[in-house]
């Protein structure tokens, strides 16, 4: 697959890596995830599905939706463990047709009992190709090109969910189930280019180049992840910041319906976050904005975030949704992207699997969490309590992930040195 680029190509050097500084392999994997992040705008559907086409409450279908989150967490570490003893591609492979099959089950089942089981059993792949295909990503790269290369993959995904938000909008107003025919297609096709097109992992060579890094303490290659007190700190700031963004993604659907609109326009809106993300992100490269403090970016995401979703809580129309939505948009791409880079500095030469899986749980709890809060919220008063609330944990969150984020930045200059 081609990745658009806004100038001629630059010539690999024997590394395969670009002037831009990105290998050819990084790109090729970004490419593939963008192809299965077309598909992905199913799981913001799955309780409505359950709800409306299985005749489960809300508090079942919340329940189901739970299960699946909390299936995610040892998908999560797995997918770490199997990075290192069998190798990224082929652990990546693994959880994308795991996946595919688990969405043909949802597609497909019958009842609310059989619907619950695929659900459990697609946690349980969903999260096996997060960490490998992240530590590629921070493995090929120079220290100071994390950052880039993670918001080039922030960026592609957006993209991916800009055209999976108009599916879900075209096919979710016919049959909600043929969303996750659609999403098990995407997975298919993302490793079929991973298979065809990324390097073997036992002929996969390292960077040329690449920094043989040493660290002491915490960052240390003997030390165990959960022993780096620094990384659990982010992680624990990640874990809000997950539960935010989940939480928007199950709940927005639910909150369309709470005021009279069609859930499948849902689709429409985040497409339209992602046509922000794509326009904001070359005023994201200003060096002005780019050398801020990694703390104030922190800070700022939040306080973006927490504007918007007060708009959520305002605005009960389609075209008064848009606003809030290109606010919480920037927001998020301050923080996501810029995450990844710190954990990986933290990581010591050839743990970044190890220590991405460990973040990485903050999505698995986000995920059990968000169908329960957002369930629980939306019957106790309606979508305006519920966005009212959480953009409150935005504004309290900015100060203290600033805080984490600054600390992170300083080990992770240490570690490298």
């Amino acid at each position: 697959m081609r990745v658009a680029t806004t100038s001629a190509p630059a010539e690999p050097d024997q590394a395969g890596q670009t002037e831009r500084g990105l290998p050819t392999q990084v790109r090729l994997l970004i490419a593939a995830r963008a192809v299965n992040q077309l598909g992905a705008f199913s799981l913001a559907f799955l309780t409505v599905l359950l709800s409306r086409d299985l005749g489960a409450g809300l508090a079942t279908a919340g329940a189901v939706s739970a299960a699946f989150g909390l299936a995610t967490i040892p998908s999560r570490l797995l997918g770490g463990r199997l990075a290192e003893r069998c190798g990224p591609r082929r652990t990546i492979l693994i959880g994308l047709l795991g996946c595919a099959a688990a969405q043909l089950g949802l597609a497909a089942a019958p009842d609310l009992a059989l619907a619950a089981v695929f659900a459990i059993v697609l946690g349980l792949a969903f999260e096996l190709y997060e960490p490998p295909s992240q530590a590629m990503i921070a493995d090929a790269v120079r220290p100071a090109d994390r950052t880039a290369a993670f918001a080039l993959l922030t960026t592609a995904l957006s993209v991916g969910n800009m055209g999976a938000g108009l599916v879900a909008d075209l096919v979710g107003r016919s049959n909600l189930r043929w969303l996750f025919v659609v999403d098990a297609a995407s997975c298919l096709a993302c490793a079929l280019l991973v298979r065809c097109s990324l390097e073997p992992d036992a002929a996969r060579p390292r960077r040329a180049g690449a920094p043989k890094e040493s660290g002491s303490g915490a960052g240390s290659g003997t030390t165990s992840p959960w022993r780096d007190r620094t990384l659990l700190l982010v992680t624990a700031g990640g874990t809000v910041f997950a539960s935010i963004y989940m939480l928007i993604i199950v709940a927005l659907p639910l909150s369309l319906a709470g005021y009279g609109l069609n859930p499948a326009s849902a689709g429409l809106l985040m497409a339209a976050s992602t046509l922000t993300l794509v326009v904001v992100r070359p005023v994201m490269r200003i060096r002005r904005i780019a050398e801020l403090p990694v703390g104030s970016m922190f800070a700022g995401g939040y306080v973006l975030m927490a504007l918007g979703l007060a708009g959520f809580a305002l605005a009960h129309t389609l075209p008064t949704l848009l606003g809030p939505t290109a606010l919480i948009s920037i927001g998020e791409l301050l923080v996501m992207g810029r995450s990844l880079a710190l954990v990986s500095d933290l990581a010591p030469p050839g743990a970044a699997a190890r220590y991405l899986a460990v973040y990485g749980l903050s999505w698995g709890v986000a995920t059990f969490l968000a169908p329960l809060l957002s369930a629980w919220l939306l019957a106790a008063g309606g979508p305006a309590l519920l966005w009212w609330v959480v953009a409150g944990v935005c504004v309290a969150n900015a100060p203290a992930s600033a805080l984490v984020a600054g600390l992170a930045a300083g080990q992770g200059c240490i570690e490298r040195a």
